[in-house]
């Protein structure tokens, strides 16, 4: 029999977003697994001026707040329609979001990745890329990729 005890869910908070986190919420309460919601943040890029050694300085606060944020979005990000996790765990990262995620099921042992995708095809999909798509080839574990059926 298939066990599946921890059950990644990474979120950008998009729309997209919440229909991985309505089957990851599914699938760790039928399978009373603990559920990691995820929300990784962009490093800031600071511009550099005619100076090379005149970089501006991201404020500590700046970071602090953001993570702030972040964790109290993640809080409300399930909603009671969504099902009862046996735990929930949250966390959010800083850095590139497919290297982010991948290594955090690594280090947390996830045994399912469950998220969404834009669905973008043609030149939106060679321009942008796909973060899902990157997940898929490079995780540790296998990767549930939902589309938003009410897609764009």
């Amino acid at each position: 029999m298939l066990e599946i005890r921890s059950i990644l869910a990474p979120t950008d908070f998009s729309q997209h977003a919440a229909s991985g986190l309505r089957y990851a919420c599914g699938l760790a309460e039928r399978f009373e697994a603990t559920l990691h919601l995820l929300h990784v943040l962009p490093e800031v890029i600071a511009p550099i001026g005619p100076e090379p050694m005149l970089v501006p300085t991201i404020p500590a606060e700046y970071y602090r707040e953001a993570e702030q944020t972040a964790l109290q979005a993640l809080e409300t990000a399930l909603l009671p329609e969504f099902g009862k996790p046996a735990q929930v765990r949250r966390t959010v990262h800083w850095g590139d979001p497919v290297l982010a995620i991948t290594q955090y099921a690594r280090e947390q042992s996830i045994e399912l990745i469950v998220i969404s995708t834009h669905g973008r095809t043609g030149l939106s999909h060679v321009l942008l890329g796909s973060v899902a798509e990157r997940i898929v080839r490079e995780a540790p574990c296998p990767v549930l990729t939902v589309r938003d059926p009410r897609r764009d």
